[in-house]
């Protein structure tokens, strides 16, 4: 019997109904870019066709998620005996500050080579109080443990405390990103910034890269964020620096909204197997 040992990549994150995006658009990634990924899901989340399409959201018990964390260090973690050994994650939508703490002494404990944070600073489907609660608290035990992070416009306006515009607003603020939590940052611009490009900004404390594609079509696809940080965790995976990863990461997005899915919903969805297509 042939015992394969590939990549391995393991999501925290929540599940989304629709595919688009979340633990299935991440799984899905990693199955693309050659690796086995694994997912341990923080919430469930699903569109209210009812409600104007708004999050309905409902969070996974505490106890649930860090059985799932155990279990998966268990098989795969530094201590396990695997042949292959799982040192990279991605961290999606926590959901709440109870969840955060749960992830928190879980990555503290496994001492992950790689952490990738999208940080998904805002949930529709919660009360507003409760969305700043966990914004905070992901910002204050979650960013620091990481070593990559992938904010969107908004994202990175909020953790940087600047106004973005144009480009070089997000070239400063990716700097500064990097400035106050050391990790390696992709500040991502997309469709949000005026011009023909969709453009992102990598910054590693040192090298400074804009990475552009001629945008496709003026509205934001769901699954794009989700599975941009994915990309760039699997590639970190196979063994990427992170400049690499970053540049495939966009090339594997800009596939994937090239060759979209619609639906029934007011939105379409990046399809990750864009770039065989």
């Amino acid at each position: 019997m042939t015992i394969h040992a590939p990549a391995l990549a393991l999501t925290i994150a929540g599940s989304e109904a629709t595919g688009g995006a979340g633990a299935q658009a991440d799984l899905k990634t990693f199955q693309e870019l050659g690796v086995f990924g694994i997912v341990n899901l923080t919430c469930i989340v699903s569109f209210d066709p009812k409600n104007n399409w708004n999050h309905r959201f409902v969070p996974v018990e505490q106890q649930v998620i860090a059985d799932q964390l155990e279990a998966t260090t268990a098989a795969y973690g530094a201590a396990s005996g695997a042949p292959t050994t799982l040192d990279t994650v991605k961290i999606g939508m926590m959901g709440s500050p109870a969840t955060i703490t749960t992830v928190e002494t879980a990555l503290k404990a496994a001492a992950f080579k790689s952490v990738v944070l999208d940080p998904v600073l805002i949930c529709k489907g919660q009360e507003p109080g409760h969305a700043l609660d966990t914004d905070q608290a992901l910002k204050a035990q979650i960013l620091p443990l990481a070593t990559f992070v992938t904010p969107n416009h908004f994202e990175a306006e909020s953790l940087s405390g600047l106004k973005i515009s144009n480009v070089e607003d997000l070239k400063a603020a990716a700097r500064k990103i990097h400035e106050l939590s050391g990790a390696v940052v992709l500040a991502k611009g997309g469709v949000r910034l005026e011009g023909d490009d969709a453009v992102d900004v990598f910054f590693d404390g040192e090298t400074l890269e804009v990475l552009s594609a001629p945008k496709v079509g003026e509205v934001a696809v769901s699954g794009a964020g989700c599975s941009l940080a994915a990309a760039v965790t699997a590639e970190l995976a196979k063994g990427a620096t992170p400049l690499e990863a970053a540049r495939t990461a966009k090339a594997f997005v800009t596939e994937g909204i090239k060759n979209r899915v619609a639906s029934g919903a007011p939105f379409t969805a990046l399809w990750q197997g864009g770039a065989r297509a």
